[in-house]
């Protein structure tokens, strides 16, 4: 349920980064435009179209996401995040303040696997900041996006 994470960030982006996961014998790596891989597989995000029995890595699910299926949910929010990256989970939302370090190599690497990864505003993630907390992070199978903000906003 630990891993750890490395970012190279560029210009507030993230170039590079690798995920790894000791207790699962998972690497996980992505370079920004050339993809994501687990153990030099290539990845590839979850595509689901709908929200209801969507995976939702969680121990037990309430509230905005009670309509979803509990999916093993490790201990690490970056691997959470790329529970989406490896298809195994269609959504992951946080809805409170996280710090950058958490969460940029897993942003990475699932964009790369072709999830979307926002903000629980829905704003892209931006790094380096002077103020590096962020509230929440999305991320999900593309078409769920959008149904998910819209969930998000009304907590």
């Amino acid at each position: 349920g630990w891993a750890v994470s490395v970012a190279l960030v560029f210009k507030g982006e993230v170039a590079a980064a690798w995920l790894y996961a000791p207790a699962r014998h998972e690497m996980l790596v992505a370079v920004r435009g050339e993809g994501a891989t687990c153990n030099h597989a290539p990845l590839t995000a979850s595509q689901r179209t709908e929200l209801a029995g969507a995976r939702f890595p969680a121990h037990h699910l309430l509230g905005f996401v009670r309509d979803m299926e509990a999916s093993p949910c490790p201990n690490s929010i970056a691997l959470r995040i790329v529970e989406v990256a490896c298809g195994r989970a269609d959504v992951l939302a946080t809805v409170r303040w996280g710090a950058e370090w958490d969460v940029a190599a897993a942003d990475l690497i699932a964009r790369e696997a072709g999830a979307t990864v926002t903000d629980a505003h829905g704003a892209r993630m931006t790094y380096n900041k002077a103020d590096p907390k962020a509230f929440g992070i999305l991320t999900t199978a593309p078409a769920l996006h959008a149904d998910m903000v819209a969930r998000l906003s009304q907590l």
